[in-house]
């Protein structure tokens, strides 16, 4: 095996990234704080041709220098667009017929490997911040909620962790669904 050189990987140029059809997947981050899982939420969005990504309430937008050092230029391809109020964002993204989910431990919640698309569908996946999550306020208006399972001691993973493991599932069951 012989590792592949950055010019054999054949990347999209920034220009037909934006012409390129996109994953019916859009993102919003609610009050993340470090500027670090921002940027690497960015470049997760870049990787699998995620719609949009809504940043909402504290969250920081580009151009950033810290955002940057983990996105990678992905701030320059992904579209994304602020909002102060992601009550607003959900409520917005529900009347576009957008089923909105948060990513959170809640009281009937599915786990992400139960999850089912639905054909033709677009999500809006929800993340709240790295100390208290998606708000409840935010949880009681989405159309459901998905957990991941975690086995061991923490009860939480990271937000940019997070959203590459859910937005990878989602990502494959729509490219590649199981027989």
């Amino acid at each position: 095996m012989r590792k592949l050189e950055n010019s054999e990987l054949e990347r999209k140029s920034i220009e037909a990234f934006k012409k390129s059809d996109k994953t019916p997947l859009i993102l919003v981050l609610d009050d993340v704080r470090s500027l670090h899982n921002i940027g690497s939420v960015f470049r997760t969005a870049d990787a699998f041709l995620i719609e949009k990504i809504y940043l909402c309430g504290i969250t920081a937008t580009p151009p950033n220098k810290e955002i940057h050092k983990t996105a990678l230029g992905a701030t320059d391809t992904v579209t994304w667009e602020h909002n102060d109020n992601v009550l607003d964002v959900i409520q917005n993204l529900k009347n576009q017929k957008v089923t909105t989910l948060a990513i959170e431990q809640v009281e009937s919640a599915i786990f992400l490997q139960d999850f089912k698309l639905e054909k033709g569908e677009k999500y809006a996946l929800v993340f709240g911040n790295e100390v208290h999550g998606v708000s409840q306020e935010a949880v009681a208006i989405c159309d459901g909620c998905i957990e991941i399972p975690q086995l061991g001691t923490k009860h939480s993973l990271n937000i940019s962790v997070s959203a590459g493991i859910v937005v990878w599932d989602l990502f494959q069951k729509m490219n590649w669904p199981a027989n």
